[in-house]
């Protein structure tokens, strides 16, 4: 068995990075790995909060249950699945939610995040931030695999 060459492992490290955590959305029923474009479709900036307590379990606008340990967001009008990268513009931290509900509902306020967007953001004890929204343009990697290995080998 060949090993991978060191300069061509560095190259890998920052797409492997994407396809983790919060940072990216995989279907395994389709097989479709997504990495987003670093242009944003567009950008949006205001204020911020996040929500958890009473609504967890409660079904979201997209008809899912909400889990505040799930990145998700709330907006009042982007499509549901849009994935937008938020950075918390007091300490630039940021993180990639994805859409599943309507809101927020406060005047002023852009996104409702989940309890661990926001914890990621650091703005559990402030409540609500400045923030800038990048609403995402996913690029398909795999859409199905390119080889078939023979089951007898």
């Amino acid at each position: 068995m060949r090993s991978t060459p060191a300069p061509i492992r560095l190259l890998l490290l920052p797409v492997l990075l994407l396809v983790t955590g919060c940072s990216s959305w995989v279907s395994s029923s389709s097989r479709v790995v997504s990495l987003f474009d670093p242009v944003p479709r567009s950008i949006e900036t205001g204020k911020a909060s996040y929500y958890g307590g009473r609504w967890i379990g409660r079904l979201t606008a997209s008809g899912e249950h909400y889990h505040c340990e799930d990145c998700t967001a709330a907006h009042k009008h982007l499509p549901f699945n849009t994935m937008v990268r938020v950075t918390n513009l007091r300490n630039n931290k940021s993180v990639i939610v994805r859409i599943n509900n309507r809101g927020p509902y406060a005047r002023g306020r852009i996104l409702d995040l989940s309890v661990v967007a926001a914890k990621k953001l650091d703005m559990i004890n402030d409540g609500i931030i400045p923030v800038r929204a990048e609403i995402l343009k996913p690029i398909e990697v795999i859409r199905r695999p390119n080889r078939v290995l023979d089951q007898g080998r």
